[in-house]
């Protein structure tokens, strides 16, 4: 698993799905979020950034996604990227609840960037079809294998997220032990800040 993608010269490209954005916002998280990436291209989809726009009436601080400088809008309008979406709305479904993560996963695959979900069915189709697709978890993972956050400041984020009522495959005192058994870190830069 690697953390790259995209352009060499740019760098690496992560594409969002609405949840990670969603409750990393609800959970007042957003900004330390954007200082994890630095250096890395951020981007969304149309479709992502509506599902955020009707989740804004209950949840009114999700505007600050939609107005977050940092996160790119992939486009897909092009004749090769409405085909790319309409191949990813078929192998993922074309249920409305659908739409983004095929959103997702389609400019990932035109950037070359990496889906980040954390949809654990679309992760599934994701992977069976070539695309490298990571969850929360793992960014959190690779921000503490770069020394960019400690194991415990890491947990203290999943905790935060799971409050706002996200389904995370572990808890924040779990999460050194999770991200060393599933291979995403070895946890050795877990003590630098």
């Amino acid at each position: 698993m690697s953390d790259v993608g995209g352009d060499p010269g740019r760098g690496p490209v992560y594409v969002f799905d609405a949840m990670c954005l969603n409750h990393f916002c609800r959970a007042e998280r957003l900004d330390v979020l954007r200082d994890l990436l630095v250096g890395v291209t951020c981007q969304t989809t149309h479709v992502v950034r509506e599902e955020i726009r009707a989740g804004v009436r209950d949840h009114p601080c999700l505007l600050g996604v939609l107005d977050a400088d940092w996160l790119e809008v992939a486009r897909l309008d092009t004749l090769e990227e409405i085909g790319c979406f309409t191949k990813w709305t078929q192998r993922i479904g074309s249920e409305s609840r659908n739409l983004g993560e095929a959103s997702v996963f389609s400019a990932a695959e035109l950037s070359g960037g990496i889906a980040i979900t954390d949809d654990r069915e679309a992760v599934t189709v994701g992977r069976h079809y070539g695309l490298e697709v990571h969850g929360t978890i793992w960014l959190l993972a690779i921000a503490c294998r770069d020394g960019k956050l400690s194991e415990v400041a890491a947990g203290n984020i999943v905790d935060s997220l799971i409050e706002t009522g996200m389904r995370l495959p572990c808890t924040g005192s779990t999460f050194g032990s999770y991200a060393r058994r599933s291979r995403i870190y070895s946890g050795s830069s877990a003590g630098k800040a």
